[in-house]
């Protein structure tokens, strides 16, 4: 038996809907919500020895979670703002994520140019407090570069009026890659997991919150699950469930936008990444090197409704287009663009009565408990998940009165696992093989085309057009594999067409609201 396989942890979403609808089982924590908080809840609950069930309505990470920057990062622009705290937790759990998904979370380096001439110093002051800040867990020290050893680190960057740059560090990794290897290391650590359930209704004893009721939307059958403590984790769909608890509760989530747009690798013309701390309106634009392209972003756009699937909106996309000309030589134009995504961010709202714009909405994350028990946490951002998970543990260990457990995920290492073999990629342009098609069917839990082809691989991010050419190839593997018929081929293929338009065709359906400072 080979390495890989002695090392192997497969999800089996039959298995754990077995067990899910045994009535004669009883949860210690029950998280509704399978995005980056509900999987480290379920990583550090497990892992600490509660029986620990997980149920995500869609496929796991398929909304906010595996739309992001990836980036794993404290984030600098938060300095400006005097976040110094949320700077220094997210620069600590960087540390940790480098240390403890090594191989999906990687060191880059990143340059923010200087086209005015007070900005080496400005920057360099900014950027050696993040280093600072990171204390131990830093990667590698701040440098001051001239004007050409600025160009020679981004080929393609504009020259004219350069005045050098300021090369810093932070970590990138791909989101979705690293959410199932939390899922895996969750079950790993004895919870039980199942995508596509949806809870339909929170179930109470004696005014206290004591499990829920869910469907499983692939079969259409429903169950009750029974648990000491429920923990709300569903990021931009919080409000809908603590309604569930509380018809009368006030919107706790303002949901903003960001969008990225994937690009040709030439484009940056380096291994370093580009960061451009404020625009003409304030924002924070990236250029960075991502699976052999060019990933720009990000938008804030703020008055957008909940959804699982959002499509970028035109405004958004000319933005981003015409921002990243003013930085580089070879500008992109809008036929160069590979794949476009969407993604909606948690924000907590200070209060109900604030008027603050979205990109003044702290990322921190909020952790609540409601009068019936239900504990909820909100907001926040990937690079802490770490630490929202260990926070919300403790605080459902003491609602929930279970035996108090000490965290031990600041140094579990996340389970993860690549393609069985490098080569056999079924497109040139796309990092999929057949071994990867049968390890997401067989061992991911993945369902659909969608999940194959966006999540457990990230073809339909890279490339819409290559994706769209190797769909029927995957679709025929994928039906072999969980005996689906000539039917479920053609619906699934027509699913997936109708998905993948909103990669490759934006939206406008009303004046953009894009708000200063990115995500």
């Amino acid at each position: 038996m080979s390495l890989r396989f002695a090392l192997r942890w497969d999800m089996n979403r039959s298995e754990a809907l077995d067990r899910l609808t045994d009535r004669s089982e009883h949860w210690d924590v029950l998280v509704v919500g399978g995005g980056a908080t509900g999987l480290g809840i379920a990583v550090d609950a497990a892992s600490r020895g509660y029986r620990t069930a997980l149920l995500e309505q869609a496929d796991f990470c398929e909304s906010t979670s595996s739309k992001s920057t990836k980036l794993i990062h404290g984030g600098v622009r938060y300095l400006r703002s005097g976040e110094v705290g949320l700077v220094r937790e997210s620069l600590r759990e960087r540390g940790r994520l480098l240390r403890n998904a090594a191989g999906i979370v990687k060191p880059l380096s990143f340059v923010v140019p200087a086209y005015r001439f007070y900005e080496p110093l400005f920057y360099g002051m900014g950027l050696t407090l993040y280093d600072l800040l990171a204390g131990d867990l830093g990667i590698q020290s701040t440098e001051h570069l001239s004007g050409r050893e600025t160009v020679k680190e981004i080929p393609n960057l504009n020259p004219e009026g350069l005045y050098g740059g300021t090369l810093y560090w932070d970590g990138q990794f791909d989101d979705a890659r690293l959410a199932i290897a939390m899922a895996r290391t969750a079950h790993r650590e004895g919870a039980v997991l199942a995508n596509r359930v949806r809870v339909t209704e929170l179930v109470k004893e004696a005014g206290r919150v004591s499990g829920a009721a869910a469907e499983d939307t692939v079969s259409g059958k429903s169950f009750r699950l029974k648990a000491k403590i429920v923990i709300n984790a569903t990021g931009v769909f919080t409000d809908s469930i603590r309604k569930m608890d509380d018809a009368e509760s006030g919107d706790m989530i303002a949901p903003s936008q960001g969008i990225h747009i994937v690009l040709d690798r030439k484009f940056l013309g380096g291994e370093t990444a580009i960061m451009i701390p404020s625009t003409d309106d304030g924002r924070v634009l990236f250029a960075i090197p991502w699976q052999n392209k060019m990933l720009l972003g990000t938008t804030d756009t703020a008055g957008v409704n909940p959804e699982i699937c959002p499509r970028p909106m035109r405004e958004e996309v000319d933005y981003l287009i015409e921002h990243a000309g003013r930085f580089l030589t070879e500008k992109p134009s809008h036929d160069d663009i590979c794949s476009m995504f969407a993604g909606l961010r948690p924000l907590v709202v200070p209060d109900r009565n604030s008027n603050r714009n979205s990109s003044k909405i702290s990322r921190s994350h909020s952790l609540t408990v409601s009068e019936s028990g239900l504990v909820t946490m909100a907001g926040g951002k990937w690079t802490t998940y770490r630490q929202m998970a260990e926070d919300a543990v403790d605080c459902a260990a003491e609602i929930g009165r279970l035996d108090p457990k000490p965290c031990s995920t600041g140094d579990l290492t996340l389970l993860n696992e690549g393609s069985l073999t490098e080569g056999g990629r079924l497109h040139p342009d796309l990092p999929c093989t057949e071994e990867d098609v049968r390890c997401a069917v067989e061992s991911e839990m993945a369902l659909s085309l969608d999940d194959v082809l966006c999540r457990r691989t990230r073809c339909l991010l890279l490339d819409v057009r290559a994706t769209r050419e190797i769909a029927p190839v995957v679709c025929r593997q994928m039906a072999e594999r969980l005996g689906k018929d000539e039917e479920w081929i053609a619906t699934e293929l027509q699913t997936f067409e109708d998905i993948s338009e909103a990669y490759s065709d934006p939206t406008s359906q009303r004046e953009s609201l894009v708000e200063p400072e990115g995500s």
